[in-house]
């Protein structure tokens, strides 16, 4: 478990990752949107000397779990403790490098939501209404919005699903749309009357804008995103925070707590994550208030930097149903009302989405087959391909596709032929002829050239990735190894040996210092390879710490186990270059990534196309 950042430091920054729904184990469309991005962000933040705090875990409410749960034969809580895990070995395999990926069966996450749940209705936020919902006439199981689709009603997009419309933006419910379906299974839904609490967003719509407006004018926002959002005010309408269902977190409130088929909207549940995850692991820490450093609207010198990673399809319930819910839970719209214990809570700085990653032209599904699970891959793959990849050509501002051409390329080309080989022909240079890091003498004009290249790189790659423009910054840091690969070539070490041994030296020397600042400039990328480049160049102990899976019982109740994701990531690097040192012995180096044959590219299809 990382350990709390010490008293008065400064620069706080929240890493709020999306929740992978715990029906399965992840596939690679789901990490490109939040899994790699977020880390990369993260671990450069904490080289760059902040004090980050990266949670998440898996969300195992609402209906889809149910549906699956009986599909299979087995209990809900059986099914998310399996796929539970699973996500957690897929993501610890990936190196994601959480501070705590939980999960939202603990009784902590439970307390923590049904508080924010309380303090929202005391200030009046949420109303109760009676409302048509969505029934299969099947099974009379209550149909959750995002399991119907239909016409959208505004603009005629026949795939609008009953939450929202992807193609307008605009906020829908089921029985709006015409000709609604179940996705489950195509039947028409009955729609009933039924009493529900609605979160009253046209009550929290002026604060909403004047958040929106705030974000705006920062700059920071993706402009898609930032359209997206501001789009969602054109149709502020109340918002049902509860469900017709048996699994799930009681209504905190008398004459309905006890009530067996109500239940907190997953939307509302999953969300408050965040924050329950950052209350859990001040807990684990034996600081249970550290996490206000991350939270609290008054924090000293201003409340902490939040970055909220997810996919486009996610951008409704991080830029309007989760900040409305802390406005309203700090008593901050129309209706006015006083936070909870908790304090005013600091709304986003940043909602950080991607777009769609596709799979050779078609989109990922997993009841279809088409999908390249992130467990296989990395059984048959180095993890740091897969992560090369969804940085450098991942679906960042618009939708990508990959294809396993593509795949084996960029691992050939760049990660094996341009980076790989700089580090294995320096340090087999290095190996053979001195033995150790060589002492530089004279610099040339070249010399001063390369090494002011990659100094001047460690502002631009830094800046990129903490502007979220990761594919940007891969491509300068790739730049800058090419840069030192033809230094190299023009320089021609292996010529000089004979003729001038101490320019030989000289210049083994500065290829030496550009491999060892290059690796940390793509450490935060690759974080597996640049423990192997370091070693390949001398170095000893840790150079990017990994996180661990840990065993765990409920902070709350001892009955209840289950692994999460920790770490202590202090032995990371500083985003700086770092002077080579002289004399640190280096021996012949192994190859750092695998070369991959053509034949896997066929192999794969053949493997996809036999589902």
């Amino acid at each position: 478990m990382s350990p709390a950042p010490p008293a008065g430091a400064a620069g706080a920054v929240l890493s709020a990752v999306a929740w992978p729904y715990a029906n399965g184990p992840r596939h690679i469309g789901h990490v490109a949107g939040f899994g790699v991005p977020s880390d990369v962000f993260s671990r450069w933040a904490r080289m760059a000397g902040h004090d980050v705090l990266m949670v998440s875990g898996t969300d195992e409410h609402g209906t889809p779990i149910l549906v699956q749960a009986e599909a299979e034969g087995v209990a809900p809580q059986e099914l998310v403790d399996r796929n539970n895990r699973l996500i957690v070995e897929d993501l610890h395999a990936l190196g994601l490098s959480y501070d705590l990926f939980t999960r939202t069966t603990t009784r902590n996450h439970h307390a923590v939501v049904q508080e924010l749940f309380t303090v929202v209705h005391r200030n009046g936020y949420l109303v109760e209404q009676t409302s048509l919902g969505a029934v299969s006439p099947s099974t009379g199981r209550t149909l959750p919005d995002r399991f119907i689709e239909g016409t959208c009603p505004i603009c005629g997009y026949g795939a609008a699903r009953g939450d929202q419309c992807d193609n307008c933006g605009n906020q829908l419910d089921p029985v709006d749309l015409i000709d609604p379906r179940s996705r489950i299974d195509g039947e028409v839904p009955r729609f009933v009357e039924s009493q529900h609490f609605f979160l009253d967003l046209p009550a929290l719509a002026e604060s909403l804008g004047e958040w929106l407006a705030g974000r705006e004018a920062s700059g920071a926002w993706r402009p898609n995103v930032l359209k997206f959002s501001k789009n969602l005010l054109d149709d502020v309408r109340p918002r049902a925070m509860t469900r017709d269902i048996d699994w799930g977190i009681p209504v905190p409130l008398d004459g309905w707590r006890d009530l067996p088929t109500k239940r907190l909207y997953v939307w509302f549940d999953a969300v408050v994550g965040y924050l329950s995850a950052s209350v859990e692991w001040a807990r684990r820490t034996g600081d249970p208030e550290a996490w206000r450093r991350w939270w609290a609207a008054d924090a000293p010198g201003g409340p902490a930097r939040s970055c909220y990673f997810m996919g486009k399809d996610n951008i409704t319930f991080h830029a309007q149903i989760w900040p409305a819910e802390l406005l309203a839970h700090d008593g901050l719209g129309s209706r006015g009302g006083e936070p909870g214990r908790f304090g005013q809570l600091a709304l986003p700085t940043e909602v950080v989405s991607s777009e769609f990653l596709t799979m050779e032209g078609g989109k990922f599904s997993s009841s279809r087959g088409v999908v390249i699970y992130v467990r296989d891959v990395l059984a048959r793959y180095q993890p740091d391909a897969l992560r090369y990849y969804i940085a450098a050509a991942g679906p960042e501002n618009q939708d990508a596709d990959f294809t396993w051409e593509q795949f084996r390329r960029r691992t050939n080309d760049e990660l094996v032929s341009t980076w790989g080989n700089l580090v294995n022909r320096t340090a087999s240079m290095i190996a053979k002829n001195v033995g150790s890091i060589p002492s530089a003498g004279s610099l040339t004009a070249e010399d001063e050239a390369l090494l002011g290249v990659v100094r001047g790189a460690f502002d631009v790659v830094g800046g990129l990735i903490s502007s979220h423009r990761q594919k940007a910054a891969v491509a300068e840091a790739m730049r800058v190894a090419g840069e030192a690969n033809r230094y190299l070539s023009e320089q021609a070490p292996w010529a000089l040996k004979k003729t001038d041994p101490e320019r030989m030296r000289t210049v083994l020397h500065v290829a030496a210092q550009a491999v060892v600042d290059v690796n940390t400039l793509l450490s935060p990328f690759l974080p597996h390879s640049a423990q192997a480049v370091h070693e390949a160049l001398g170095g000893t102990g840790v150079f990017q710490p990994m996180p661990s899976i840990v065993e765990v019982t409920d902070l709350d109740d001892p009955s209840f186990g289950y692994p999460i994701l920790t770490g202590d990531y202090s032995a990371a690097p500083p985003w700086a270059p770092r002077p080579v040192v002289p004399g640190t012995p280096v021996g012949p180096p192994s190859p750092i990534f695998t070369k991959l044959d053509d034949a896997i590219v066929e192999e794969e299809l053949a493997r996809l196309a036999g589902g």
